[in-house]
């Protein structure tokens, strides 16, 4: 079982549909105890990055997930969740994330389009058994800020927009893509399946 957090700020409907058609079990929730039950944890995110971190605060659910990943529970950032997955952000003034990885949130250059939106190239940056199989395509952005990661071995994959921007990043059972996988075509729902395969079909065991 997936739990999909569920903070008032993240796209949960297309996450969980394209879980489902795949066939995977998915619960949308808020409730600590679904997500101490769940095997992984997607965490999505559409907004603010200091908004969301006062909606998981408040919740009392930023405790739950550093507990759960800390013991080694897998979760997925997507888009504004990939980015709350690191140190600190500067949208807005300046807020703490949640420190699964070292890092700092920015706003695209001022010399591009801001919001960045639509389709782009994803290149992976070296072999990753979240890419075992697949070959590079577009996959679908929307975002006004960009993960500056302290650890470029973190960044399995990028997009070119003006310049390199951090596109996908992983750790151990740590993972997040930039992009909406779930509206990504082929490659997007096909990472959102490796996800799966990686961290619930395969097994996870917890200490």
């Amino acid at each position: 079982m997936i739990a999909i957090i569920d903070y008032g700020m993240g796209n949960l409907h297309s996450v969980s549909k394209a879980l489902e058609r795949m066939g995977q079990p998915c619960v949308v929730t808020s409730d600590p105890q679904e997500i101490r039950r769940a095997n992984s944890l997607i965490l999505p995110g559409v907004g603010a990055f200091g908004d969301a971190m006062y909606e998981l605060a408040v919740r009392g659910l930023d405790r739950v997930i550093k507990a759960e990943v800390l013991r080694g529970k897998p979760i997925l950032g997507i888009c504004l969740g990939m980015q709350l997955l690191f140190s600190s952000s500067d949208e807005n003034g300046y807020f703490e994330g949640l420190n699964f990885l070292p890092g700092h949130v920015a706003r695209l250059p001022n010399d591009l389009n801001v919001p960045h939106m639509g389709w782009n190239w994803l290149s992976f940056k070296h072999p990753y058994p979240l890419f075992y199989g697949l070959k590079e395509d577009y996959v679908y952005f929307v975002h006004s800020y960009h993960v500056i990661a302290d650890n470029p071995e973190d960044v399995i994959a990028t997009t070119e927009y003006g310049r390199p921007v951090t596109a996908v990043v992983a750790r151990n059972h740590i993972y997040g893509m930039q992009f909406h996988p779930e509206k990504s075509g082929e490659l997007g729902l096909a990472l959102l399946k490796r996800f799966v395969e990686l961290t619930v079909k395969n097994g996870v065991k917890l200490g």
